[in-house]
Formats: C-alpha cells, structure tokens, sequence
C-alpha cells in the first residue's frame, strides 16, 4: 500500500528542511523538475574546488521530494562533487534497480527505499539529487574543469 512509503521518518524529514531559501551569490543554481507530479526543486551552491560550502534550496515538492531534499541539506556541506555524483547514481540504482541504500551520513536515504515500489513516486524523490549533480556540473564548466579532478590535482 502506498502509505508505507510515507512513514513517520519521511514526514519527519519532510517537516523539518534546513536550509531553505536561496544563497545570495550562488557559484550555481540548478533546477529539477518532475513533469509527472508537478514537484520542482531548486538549490543554490558554494564550492571551494570540489567541496560544497554552502547551499540553500527552495523545495516544492511532496513529501518525498521533501524528505530527500531534508536528507540533502543535513550532509551536502562538505561533500565533494565525485561523492555527489555517486551518491546520486546509489539513489537511482536503489529506486530503479534494488540496489543497496548508501551508508555512512547518508544512511537517512534508506527510509526512501520503499519508493522503490511506485515507480510514478522516483522522479520526485531523485529530484535534490539530480539538481545538486547539474549545478556542480554548471560551475565545473564554468571554471573549465572537473572540479573533482582539479581539486585532486591541486592536493598533489
């Protein structure tokens, strides 16, 4: 049934979104939008080479898209751009392909792996993910570079 995939967790998260909003002088801004439910979500970020340090995002979505987005804000400050783009590819292969949930500080994405079921309900919950991934890729062509790699290159 599909109120199991609107468990407590989900509307707790979906209840309680950090940073909200949007960021002054983003170095990008993505949008993602899901034509089959209406939701959209934007996010604003602040990279140092590949390292994400500051993000904002207005969401307007269901609960799901809430929820993810919640889990998004809580971790994506310190995490680099290769781990963004991974952590993305985990949630799709979770929802599409009953591939394993992420570990470490994105465990929290395990409470959406019921969505796997609703394929009408993936897009919505891939939402954050995918805009987060598109504005990182935004400023690594702006900067003319993979940010990953220059940020790997640098470190040497």
């Amino acid at each position: 049934m599909i109120n199991d995939i609107y468990n407590k967790r989900i509307i707790e998260l979906a209840g309680s979104i950090p940073r909200l909003g949007r960021l002054e002088a983003p170095d990008a801004s993505a949008t993602a939008h899901s034509k089959l439910c209406g939701s959209t979500v934007t996010v604003d970020l602040k990279m140092d080479g590949s390292v994400v340090t500051d993000f904002a995002h207005d969401v307007k979505a269901c609960a799901l898209g809430q929820a993810s987005s919640s889990i998004m804000a809580r971790n994506v400050v310190g995490s680099n751009a290769s781990e963004l783009r991974e952590l993305r590819e985990t949630v799709r292969k979770m929802l599409k392909e009953n591939g394993a949930p992420p570990q470490g500080k994105w465990a929290d994405i395990a409470v959406l792996e019921p969505v796997r079921d609703y394929k009408a309900r993936h897009a919505s919950t891939l939402l954050t993910f995918d805009a987060v991934v598109d504005a990182i890729g935004k400023i690594e062509a702006r900067d003319g570079s993979d940010a990953s790699t220059a940020s790997a290159t640098a470190a040497r």
